[in-house]
């Protein structure tokens, strides 16, 4: 008997005993021989498909982590584990930084309840990074590494800067004749990759955020006396999506509910039409809410907030927006109190309030992406397409690694209303189906439960590298 690590060699085994089956019943029951042909040609084919590339699967995850990353790698072990052509399926522990220092874990040995409790946890369950693959001799170890694991199916779950190392990968692949399929998954609460409709990760955080703002709301409503202003920062360097998200906080024919002003990446900050603004909700209103991005940009299109610092792959270090909204106010409005809430890590990791479309969603992106490296696609990356029905419907698809890579996806400006400062009906209609339905989180003694791996981890077969 084979063992559980033996698995991927056992459904190779099953796979090719049920075709041979399919033979003996065609013979025993004198059914035609074109049939007996044709079930042996679909064994010749699947044999020779099997021979073209089997191999291990490697995933990994990049980048900031959301409510929904774990769900597409939870999509890609289930359907990885249904292919004869994968034999082993890795994990790679934080990111690229466990290519180069050979640090797998193996996922096959996971219980599958563990994999089921992908679905409903955040962060990422393999750990992340934000490192870059700064010289040739980095991508020349993640080769060697590839080829020392006979990994053949790369599977990277990020945001921009992740889809651009994974396309760097498959073409020096490409360059060494090294077979290797490469398929990102898309990952980013801040919804601004380009050629898909929207990310995984995306749907979760505004329906936190649209939540907060509710909640936050009702404190606000009974300490205001037509002299408060609460703020709240959200993440979103370079596009204001999750900000806009935020407008879902309203009901229906109710435009003066809160968040009062929005203030977006896409629209030229001006203090004074922030004070103007601030003002003219005061009258009408016992507070005025203010949700802001952190990406703000004034007139010149610099950050009205980022520190001296950039992160490994150049970008400002941003955080501040709030605050500085906080100060406009207290500079210029006497006697009104200003406080500030900044989200921060908690958006990103907030499962409880995460959305069921999107987990779903999610899954179904790291399975659609091993479907589409088993059928011979590569450079790819995984899209979700919204269908044309009056009803939300949505499928995958896939674009060119090289068309993410680095691209923006700015929240259109027609979706804006003219005061810059609140969405219209395009905007609603597009982000309301992407956070329906709630995320069925266990709980266990009042506390939820999430998945934590076994460290399995596989064995070094090259020596240490340097970083």
């Amino acid at each position: 008997m084979l063992s559980p690590a033996h698995a991927p060699v056992r459904r190779r085994r099953d796979a090719l005993v049920m075709r041979l089956r399919e033979i003996w019943v065609c013979q025993r029951e004198g059914r035609s021989a074109s049939l007996a042909i044709h079930v042996v040609l679909n064994l010749s084919s699947t044999t020779i498909a099997m021979s073209e590339l089997v191999g291990n699967v490697l995933v990994g995850q990049s980048g900031g982590p959301t409510a929904v990353i774990n769900a597409s790698l939870a999509g890609v072990v289930a359907e990885a584990l249904n292919h004869g052509e994968i034999e082993e399926i890795y994990g790679s522990l934080n990111g690229v930084l466990g290519i180069l220092n050979e640090d797998f874990i193996d996922l096959a040995a996971q219980s599958q309840q563990t994999i089921r409790n992908l679905r409903h946890t955040p962060g990422a369950a393999l750990g992340t990074c934000r490192y870059k693959l700064k010289k040739q001799q980095d991508f020349e170890r993640v080769l060697e590494v590839f080829k020392a694991h006979n990994i053949r199916y790369f599977f990277y779950a990020g945001g921009n800067d992740s889809q651009d190392t994974a396309d760097k990968i498959s073409k020096l692949a490409q360059q060494q004749g090294y077979e290797l399929r490469v398929i990102g998954i898309p990952k980013t609460i801040d919804n601004d990759l380009p050629t898909t409709d929207h990310c995984p990760g995306y749907g979760s955080v505004i329906k936190y955020v649209s939540t907060t703002v509710r909640e936050l709301a009702c404190d606000n409503e009974a300490m205001g006396q037509h002299d408060l202003v609460s703020i709240l920062e959200v993440m979103g360097r370079n596009a204001g999506w999750i900000a806009a998200g935020a407008s879902l906080a309203k009901r229906r024919d109710h435009p003066h509910d809160p968040p009062h002003l929005i203030y977006l990446p896409e629209v030229a900050f001006s203090s004074e039409k922030f004070v103007a603004d601030v003002q003219r909700v005061l009258k009408r209103e016992k507070y005025c809410m203010v949700v802001v991005g952190e990406g703000l940009v004034d007139a010149d299109g610099n950050y009205i907030s980022a520190a001296e610092a950039t992160d490994a792959f150049g970008h400002a270090q941003l955080g501040g927006a709030g605050e500085y909204l906080k100060s406009l106010v207290e500079q210029n409005l006497p006697g009104i109190k200003a406080r500030v809430a900044k989200l921060g890590i908690p958006q990103r990791a907030a499962a409880h309030a995460g959305s069921k479309t999107d987990a779903d969603e999610a899954f179904l992106a790291g399975q659609a992406a091993v479907k589409a490296a088993i059928a011979g696609e590569t450079d790819k990356m995984v899209t979700l397409l919204r269908g044309d029905a009056d009803h939300y419907t949505v499928e995958t698809g896939l674009a060119p690694l090289s068309e993410i890579a680095n691209g923006v996806k700015k929240l259109p400006r027609e979706w804006i209303n003219e005061d810059g400062t609140s969405m219209n009906h395009q905007f609603v209609r597009y982000a309301q189906p992407l956070i329906q339905g709630e995320t069925p989180v266990p709980y266990e003694n009042g506390l939820p439960v999430f998945a934590k791996f076994e460290k399995n981890r596989v064995e070094k077969l090259l020596g240490a590298y340097q970083l």
